[in-house]
């Protein structure tokens, strides 16, 4: 399971949102939206280093680790430490945006307690998020392994060549190549078989080890010799990689590597 979001416009929109929503709450508050900006926007570097070190730190090493004493210990210390840095935000607030004239903002005793609460409401609202994010993750990851099962349950390909049935195991494919409006299946022994299907449809049917290389090419990944960033080399045969494919492909193979 993943601990990251790792769209970052996933994190703007959110602190965005959380922007306009604090902004909203003591600016009404306080009856003046405009020192309510100020402040939220000059806060709003606590919230997020106090979101992302509790979220992406704190959890993965130690809560998910069962390390309960270290979690509270550090998260104690957290918490003493985003409540100085949120004081220090509030008194550079008064000597600059109010010039130490508290009505001037709207402020009074309750609004700082309020503070504390609604920093770490972000906090915890923004770990449920990642929660609810990764749940969505781990179910596309099982899904995506139960259509992989399925597909390696049936251990060839099935094709109809020459108005006849054909059936090529998975480990004799060597690469299929598109050519106009049909395929040809090059398998091991430099045996061709052709096909009218599109390369689009064949590649839904192949397993994960199938890789798209090329508009025109879907190679054996078990069978690659070596390749770079421009071409792979399989059974003695050079192909290139498309440009459109080439991350990708790259990722796919140094990933298979490892």
């Amino acid at each position: 399971m993943k601990s990251k979001i790792s769209n970052p416009y996933f994190h703007i929109l959110f602190w965005i949102i959380v922007l306009i929503i604090l902004t909203g709450v003591f600016g009404r508050s306080w009856g003046n939206s405009l020192p309510a900006y100020y402040f939220i926007s000059l806060l709003l570097p606590v919230v997020m280093g106090t979101s992302y070190f509790f979220n992406y730190y704190l959890v993965p090493q130690f809560l998910l680790k069962k390390k309960y004493f270290w979690f509270v210990l550090y998260f104690f210390y957290t918490l003493v430490v985003s409540l100085y840095l949120e004081m220090l935000v509030l008194t550079f607030s008064l000597i600059y945006l109010a010039n130490f004239d508290l009505g001037q903002m709207g402020l009074n005793s309750s609004d700082t307690l309020l503070l504390a609460v609604v920093l770490y409401m972000v906090v915890f609202f923004s770990s449920f998020l990642l929660m609810v994010q990764q749940l969505f993750e781990s179910h596309r990851e099982l899904e995506e392994l139960k259509i992989e099962k399925k597909k390696m349950e049936i251990p060839f390909l099935g094709l109809i060549s020459n108005r006849k049935s054909v059936r090529i195991p998975y480990y004799e494919i060597v690469y299929i190549e598109s050519l106009a409006d049909y395929i040809k299946v090059h398998s091991i022994g430099k045996r061709e078989i052709g096909s009218k299907e599109k390369i689009s449809a064949i590649e839904e049917k192949l397993p994960s080890v199938f890789i798209r290389i090329h508009r025109s090419f879907i190679v054996n990944s078990e069978r690659i010799a070596r390749f770079n960033s421009n071409e792979v080399e399989l059974d003695g045969i050079v192909l290139n990689i498309g440009r459109s494919y080439k991350k990708q492909v790259l990722l796919k193979l140094r990933n298979q590597n490892k």
